[in-house]
């Protein structure tokens, strides 16, 4: 029985080691943009920015919003449309762009950024603001812009 404990013990062990190299590998490989205090305090501490306070609630130019950690493509402007919540909501992401979660509070769902899990906001099912009947309150905080015009 002490054998077998021990074994246990050393198998636990080499695999944490292998797991924890992974993720200093996944780590090192993945570059991310400069974020500052605030930044940071929202995107990867899963605060808020106060509503009608962030530069996107009102654009309403064509292009895509990118996450401001990563760059990956998030959502289309297409998708966007004015909630009257005081952040800017999308009825729809780009497929595989947005990671769902059940908020630390159980009751809400928080959205990521499925490439590198930066707080976006969360995504309300079923208020009936749109045929899609999906909210993504999204922190502009969190993104960045790039217009059709700079494709």
């Amino acid at each position: 029985m002490k054998r077998i404990l021990i074994i246990l013990l050393i198998l636990s062990a080499i695999s944490s080691i292998g797991q924890d190299k992974n993720k200093q590998n996944k780590d090192t490989t993945m570059k991310f943009n400069e974020l500052t205090e605030f930044e940071k305090s929202v995107i990867e501490s899963k605060g808020t920015e106060r509503p009608y306070t962030g530069i996107y609630y009102k654009n309403n130019e064509p292009g895509t919003y990118l996450c401001k950690k990563c760059n990956a493509p998030l959502y289309r402007s297409t998708d966007k449309f004015d909630a009257h919540c005081g952040w800017p909501s999308f009825d729809d992401e780009i497929p595989g762009a947005v990671k769902r979660t059940t908020d630390i509070d159980g009751m809400r769902t928080e959205i990521t950024c499925a490439k590198c899990g930066a707080h976006l906001g969360h995504v309300f099912v079923g208020e009936g603001l749109t045929a899609k009947n999906t909210r993504h309150c999204v922190n502009s905080i969190s993104l960045n812009f790039i217009p059709d015009s700079k494709k």
